[in-house]
């Protein structure tokens, strides 16, 4: 449990505002390997289709993400990045 100075401490509120500040890091977190995956892949020159970029923009799992990421460095098309080991 993390310490906090927050007015309310130890409140449903607290624990909501700790939450949410955790979702929102994840959420970022998320967004941050998105972009790094298209911009991995467009200067390596692997074309996207418009339903490869949904797949990879509306995907919310980080675990996924990283793996994509990590494919992303060395897939030569969309169809290698989404390829289940």
């Amino acid at each position: 449990m993390v310490a906090t100075y927050f007015p309310g401490r130890g409140t449903l509120f607290e624990q909501t505002y700790l939450e949410g500040k955790a979702e929102g890091k994840a959420e970022g977190k998320a967004e941050g390997t998105v972009e790094s995956i298209f911009r991995v892949l467009h200067k390596r020159g692997v074309p996207l289709t418009p339903d490869d970029r949904e797949r990879i923009t509306t995907c919310t799992d980080l675990d996924t993400l990283t793996e994509w990421f990590d494919r992303s460095l060395t897939a030569a098309s969309a169809a290698e990045l989404f390829t289940e080991s």
